[in-house]
């Protein structure tokens, strides 16, 4: 079992440590004490209070598609050359960045303030996770 501190498991959330701990106090986040005493919540338990509570906006995209990694958020920044462009969504708490050419910034009418959706299928996902406490 993971356990989370509950300053680390708000920022997890995007709320702030009180809303947790209001949300312990009314059963909607079991909570434990750690080794040292300190109040934490198990991984699990946040990982599933994380999918229930996050709402991206509705995909405007019609029909089917095979990529599952859909983002909706809205366009900050587009930076253009001849040929290539940089363009910058901010989904919800994440800032997505995609490459591609000029010419589709133009036809998809990509400008800050646009909304868009990011599609990411990729065959390579990278995972990473951050040492224990003791150093292994």
């Amino acid at each position: 079992m993971a356990l989370i501190r509950v300053s680390e498991a708000a920022r997890f959330l995007g709320v702030s440590d009180d809303t947790l701990r209001r949300w312990i106090d009314n059963g909607t986040l079991p909570a434990s004490r750690d080794a040292s005493g300190r109040l934490c919540v198990d991984g699990l338990d946040l990982a599933t209070l994380a999918r229930s509570q996050s709402q991206l906006p509705p995909d405007p995209a019609l029909g089917g598609r095979s990529a599952r990694n859909r983002f909706v958020g809205l366009v900050t920044a587009v930076t253009t050359d001849t040929v290539m462009a940089q363009v910058e969504l901010q989904c919800g708490p994440f800032r997505i960045v995609s490459l591609m050419s000029s010419e589709a910034v133009r036809e998809l009418d990509l400008k800050p303030g646009s909304v868009a959706t990011a599609v990411v299928k990729a065959t390579t996902v990278m995972v990473e996770t951050a040492p224990d406490r003791a150093g292994r």
